[in-house]
């Protein structure tokens, strides 16, 4: 049973078929091609406005390469300290910013708050050529606890960076998986709350390499296709990741693959909330369940050959602190998750 990451999972049947399809004949490269074209229509009639879209293969890249157009090499990117872009992209967003610093902040359960990014601004003196200057905020949604950012409190976010003119990016590896679970519209928890960036994710929901850069202002992505370009990531058969993601928007496919993920996670968590040794680490509210796992429970799920992440506890709450060997386990689900292995996962757990 493998619950490690929703990155081991396959990719979609329709985004294999619509590979398929796009595999028969010539068409036009570098994304000049009928399928980038639609994608990128469709983007703007799903984020309700004119937007400008990239599409590219990684997270990392999307992440990176949004980044790199907002700020400069003197510039600062704020965001939390268990970020994926502090944690898991290798220097990515500072080499393709030319040198920009990462300013990390800690936060409960993956979240930043008005107050810490207030706190961190007040110590990056404005027009001090000694500091680096604040040029971006960055968040993660869902985030890297598997928490969600509501519209208020990206808003919030948003006026506490609004004095420093601050570019808003979202990291949205796991951007379906948070709006089903908000109910809300794509507008509504993006550029309608104050973001002016998006990184939206394909691969873990579904796709097989695919990631869009959506900027909400066109005027401000003008850099992106020479920086696209200079990373490598303009793909001569571009179509290959337009047909993607039109696959992925037709008929809300991918909210449907993120609805099973989250209907799967939501039944771990719950079992686990009806008490036993287990607890939760953070409220599910994605596609993620964190488990505090004692030692009795780590040596079950050894026994029962389940694979899942130890995660760090840096982000707890103090009153959900670890106790003596107590760890934190991360079971990621994904649209292709058997139910039948999540119920054999919540026996394990019970014991």
């Amino acid at each position: 049973m493998n619950f490690i990451s929703d990155n081991t999972a396959s990719a979609s049947p329709r985004v294999m078929a619509a590979l398929a399809a796009a595999n028969d004949g010539p068409a036009a490269g570098y994304g000049a091609d009928d399928w980038t074209k639609r994608v990128e229509e469709r983007l703007s009639a799903l984020f309700e406005r004119e937007v400008a879209a990239f599409l590219v293969t990684t997270g990392t890249a999307a992440n990176a390469l949004a980044l790199a157009s907002v700020v400069r090499p003197w510039g600062a990117v704020i965001t939390h300290e268990e970020s994926h872009i502090v944690e898991d992209e290798c220097g990515a967003p500072e080499f393709f910013s030319d040198g920009a610093k990462l300013v990390d902040l800690p936060g409960i359960g993956g979240k930043l708050t008005p107050e810490a990014v207030t706190r961190a601004l007040g110590n990056l003196n404005e027009g001090s050529f000694h500091n680096v200057q604040a040029q971006a905020l960055s968040v993660t949604q869902a985030t890297e606890c598997g928490t969600i950012y509501t519209p208020a409190e990206i808003r919030a976010l948003k006026e506490a960076v609004t004095a420093r003119n601050l570019t808003v990016h979202m990291d949205g590896a796991r951007f379906a998986n948070a709006l089903v679970t908000l109910g809300c519209t794509p507008a509504e928890i993006t550029w309608k709350a104050g973001v002016d960036v998006l990184s939206f994710g394909g691969t873990k929901n579904g796709a097989w390499a695919v990631e869009a850069v959506v900027f909400f202002d066109p005027g401000r992505a003008e850099e992106m296709k020479w920086r696209r370009k200079r990373a490598g990531q303009t793909l001569s058969k571009g179509r290959f990741l337009g047909a993607q993601f039109e696959a992925l928007l037709a008929d809300d496919h991918w909210l449907d693959l993120a609805r099973h993920a989250n209907g799967q996670a939501k039944r771990l968590a719950d079992a686990v909330g009806n008490g036993g040794e287990a607890r939760l680490a953070w409220p599910c509210q994605a596609n993620e369940v964190f488990l505090i796992l004692p030692p009795a429970t780590q040596e079950r799920l050894t026994a029962a050959e389940v694979r899942y992440h130890s995660w760090p506890g840096r982000s707890l709450a103090p009153d959900n602190a670890l106790q003596d060997g107590e760890i934190v386990g991360r079971f990621v689900m994904s649209f292709a998750t058997d139910p039948g292995e999540v119920g054999r996962l919540i026996a394990a757990i019970s014991g």
